[in-house]
């Protein structure tokens, strides 16, 4: 096997699990990667994958090989990337940065806004996932994180403490009372449908309202506010999206301390002496610093309009 793209097209497919995945993965439509999968195992002689319901296509033992293989290029190659990228000394180019749709919504955007005054030749690529992508992989250059960093390969600094809390719009708590912290299924709420397995909010909600109680159910978080701004039902929501909000107020006075973060910024290792990384990281991470207390919780609410 002498080609690289052969390599990445069967790990794509044995880290996703299915072909349709890993064509996306790769920028290509489906029945291009069948053709090619088709014409490397034709070339090969051998089967790298056996092809299951639904869609699945399980690795044989020749496809595991060949993607433990195309593993340990991928690192190298990487590797020699964050090293070649590491003595970059331009203020230009592009920074591939990834944060959390919340965070993007209620502090990224306008801090990117000040570092483009500053730095207009270096191009922000915004990647919003709630996973963490890999720095390692170059999936993205720089991250923000409401966790600390536990890979010892990656570099950062903590800037703010990140607190949760349960908003509602006013209209609502009218209606329904005060929300009672140990009779919570009394009021609507707003919910993570089947998207938020894993996600601290989401595992809160399930073991605190009944199910009966949740009446509107999203995978975003922005629109979770959006939803409790309509009055549909009481949601939980990171203070910095909440405390902001001029249509909510805390439906309970404290956040809660369950779900108490760290916000981070981060970069690989390899990365920190590029110079548009170290300047983003020191200029919007100084600008998350200031807003710690919005962040923490722990800035005065914005008044609800009546």
């Amino acid at each position: 096997m002498d080609d690289w793209n052969d390599l990445r097209l069967v790990l794509a497919i044995v880290r996703t699990g299915s072909l349709t995945s890993a064509a996306r993965s790769l920028g290509v439509v489906h029945s291009t990667a069948f053709r090619w999968l088709a014409a490397l195992e034709q070339r090969l002689g051998v089967r790298l994958f056996e092809r299951l319901p639904a869609g699945a296509y399980a690795a044989t033992s020749a496809g595991a090989r060949i993607a433990e293989a195309a593993e340990r290029v991928e690192h190298e190659t990487q590797a020699l990337d964050r090293d070649l990228l590491g003595a970059d000394l331009r203020l230009s180019g592009r920074l591939r940065v990834t944060c959390s749709e919340s965070v993007a919504y209620s502090l990224l955007t306008p801090a990117v806004g000040a570092f483009r005054a500053v730095h207009p030749g270096v191009v922000v690529d915004l990647l919003i996932d709630n996973r963490a992508l890999s720095l390692s992989r170059r999936e993205a250059d720089v991250a923000i994180r409401a966790a600390r960093p536990r890979e010892p390969a990656l570099h950062g600094r903590k800037v703010a403490d990140a607190a949760w809390a349960l908003y509602a719009a006013p209209a609502l708590l009218a209606v329904h009372g005060p929300l009672d912290p140990a009779d919570l299924g009394a009021h609507p709420f707003v919910g993570w449908d089947a998207d938020g397995r894993g996600v601290n909010s989401a595992d809160w909600l399930e073991r605190h309202v009944p199910e009966a109680a949740v009446v509107y159910r999203t995978s975003s978080v922005v629109n979770q506010m959006v939803a409790a701004c309509a009055g549909l039902g009481v949601a939980l929501l990171p203070c910095v999206l909440g405390d902001a909000e001029p249509r909510l107020q805390r439906a309970l006075p404290e956040p809660l301390s369950e779900l108490d973060r760290e916000l981070w910024i981060v970069t690989h290792a390899d990365l920190r002496r590029t110079a548009r990384v170290r300047a983003f990281m020191d200029l919007v991470g100084a600008y998350l610093a200031r807003r710690r207390d919005l962040i923490a919780g722990s800035e005065p609410a914005a008044t609800p309009p009546g």
